[in-house]
């Protein structure tokens, strides 16, 4: 079992390039001020940035970059963590010196020949660290991002067609309730008053009664007449004839 104590100390490395200062420290200090990333320190020799990544539980710095600027050189002392990449590691440093210096040329000029070879050995460091599984990595990148987009796309179109059925079962719903309406309406006559709608109607129709047309008449439906008729002939009302 791990001793919950120790605490793990990041690997630290430093390297080194040409500069020139054109200006002050503290004219740099001023400019690099917007990058509120970033903590400085000018001083009539040198001028300090430092960057502070993440801290350990002793709330000491943990991963860090720190870019000291000289009069005649730049020197860059940055962590990793154990289990990370270190040529990963240094270009991400790179480029944030390039982020700096691209804000301060004018008063603080880099060796060019340092930055660019220092830049080229660790790019082609970088390269190739990637194992030739990386290529395959990408195609299956390519391929899972090709996936999501057909997915997002379906699933574009499903909202849409949500939306439209959602639509469509409100106007359903409402339907469903003038027809509601209808037939209740179409049954709100009382036994009495359709018992007396149908003997008047016998008797204007010379003893007869068509329920389909009687019920089309009345906007009742014919099942119910059917009712009412016989309920009639069982009172002794109306007798049917043969």
């Amino acid at each position: 079992m791990a001793d919950e104590n120790v605490v793990l100390e990041p690997k630290v490395d430093t390297l080194s390039l040409g500069g020139s200062l054109q200006g002050t420290f503290e004219a740099m200090a001023d400019r690099l001020s917007q990058l509120q990333v970033f903590s400085l320190k000018p001083t009539p020799n040198y001028l300090a940035v430092l960057r502070v990544e993440s801290r350990d539980i002793q709330k000491r710095p943990f991963l860090f970059f720190l870019m000291t600027f000289e009069k005649d050189k730049i020197t860059i002392e940055y962590s990793m963590g154990q289990d990370s990449s270190a040529k990963l590691r240094k270009l991400y440093v790179l480029r944030n010196l390039l982020s700096v210096l691209s804000l301060t040329l004018d008063i603080y000029q880099p060796n060019p020949p340092e930055l660019f070879q220092t830049l080229s050995s660790s790019i082609d460091d970088a390269l190739g660290s990637l194992s030739q599984n990386y290529s395959v990595l990408v195609n299956n990148y390519d391929s899972i991002f090709n996936e999501y987009r057909e997915l997002k796309r379906m699933s574009t179109q499903l909202v849409s067609s949500n939306k439209s059925m959602t639509v469509r079962a409100s106007q359903l719903t409402t339907e469903n309730e003038e027809l509601r309406a209808r037939l209740k309406s179409l049954e709100a006559y009382s036994d009495e008053s359709l018992m007396s709608m149908i003997e008047e109607w016998i008797q204007a129709h010379d003893n007869t009664i068509d329920i389909d047309d009687f019920a089309k008449t009345y906007k009742i439906v014919a099942p119910r007449v059917e009712q009412m008729l016989n309920k009639m002939v069982s009172l002794g009302y109306i007798e049917f004839r043969g």
